[in-house]
């Protein structure tokens, strides 16, 4: 264990492209803590309930983005999304499809919201459309018919925005956001607000880790 009972916070949205970038910073933290640092899954809510085809505007803006995220992070995107004309970038039904994933299977949430991210941005997937959401829950081992259900369920509507809520509530302006703790005094320290790649990330979180093994230490 890093430190008496830490757990990571990661505030994020499965149609936030910096987050897609973040992916390999949350597999180096996996790959480094393991079952000794938890990451906990908070949907942010990035544009939940567009009912809006994207401008010709928008359109660029997000390509100016994913290209930066892009050349940043070096994952891939399909840029054949841009060949859309009527994309509606509604992000509520992909964060709601994880969030279903939760409920049903929460050891599947981390790797449901992977797929999704990589179905979404390198496979030009649609993932604001059930079916889409569906198979992709179907690679996962889970039953189409009741992952359709639970989808539409006023459950998961209400858990989905009351991750919004908290993140809301936290002051998150922006994803990925990953805070660690709780700390002696009960609060969570801010390990990054924004893209921050493996090789910048880990020393940062391998600081705090130490801090919280430290203060829990003189606690015990």
């Amino acid at each position: 264990m890093p430190s008496g009972g830490a757990i990571a916070i990661y505030f994020a949205d499965p149609m936030c492209s910096w987050c897609w970038g973040f992916a390999p910073s949350i597999r180096a933290i996996r790959d480094r803590y393991g079952h000794g640092l938890p990451i906990r899954l908070v949907m942010g809510g990035l544009r939940p309930g567009t009912d809006q085809p994207m401008t010709e505007a928008a359109r660029q803006e997000v390509r100016h983005h994913w290209e930066h995220v892009q050349q940043a992070s070096g994952q891939p995107f399909d840029f054949g999304f841009f060949d859309r004309e009527t994309f509606v970038y509604d992000t509520d039904p992909a964060a709601r499809a994880v969030v279903a994933v939760r409920r049903e299977d929460p050891l599947l949430e981390a790797s449901f919201f992977d797929r999704v991210q990589r179905a979404f941005y390198a496979e030009n997937q649609d993932v604001t459309q059930p079916q889409t959401l569906a198979d992709l829950a179907a690679e996962q081992g889970l039953d189409r018919d009741l992952f359709l259900a639970r989808l539409a369920s006023e459950e998961v509507r209400q858990e989905t925005w009351q991750d919004y809520q908290l993140s809301q509530q936290a002051g998150i302006r922006g994803f990925p956001t990953l805070l660690v703790g709780p700390n002696a005094d009960g609060a969570y320290v801010l390990v990054t607000h924004g893209y921050r790649g493996p090789r910048d990330l880990m020393p940062a979180l391998q600081e705090v880790v130490k801090r919280l093994r430290s203060e829990a230490a003189g606690a015990a």
